[in-house]
């Protein structure tokens, strides 16, 4: 299946917490791509100023669905609240 959307959550996270929330990441990749309607792909990625969780789905509606699901609000974002400097920047890109 073709990637229709990307989810980009990129946040602002101490060098310091960044393992703690690689385990977020990790621990609940598995249920992202088994468990979340659309889910195709997600990607850590490490910049110097911030970090990112890249999500592929199939199209915009379901990644705008994953951002009120019940892994999002009440296991993932639980997990890395206490590691954010700040809210974190959501954007949703859809493929050509």
């Amino acid at each position: 299946m073709n990637t229709g959307a990307y989810l980009e959550i990129t946040m602002k996270i101490k060098e310091e917490n960044r393992p703690a929330a690689a385990k977020v990441y990790g621990e609940y990749k598995e249920p992202f791509l088994k468990g979340v309607k659309g889910a195709l792909s997600k990607d850590l990625l490490i910049r110097k100023e911030d970090v990112q969780v890249l999500h592929g789905f199939d199209g915009t509606e379901n990644a705008l669905a994953y951002l009120t699901c019940e892994l999002f609000k009440k296991d993932v974002l639980a997990g890395l609240s206490p590691l954010l400097e700040g809210e974190p920047e959501i954007k949703i890109y859809e493929t050509a």
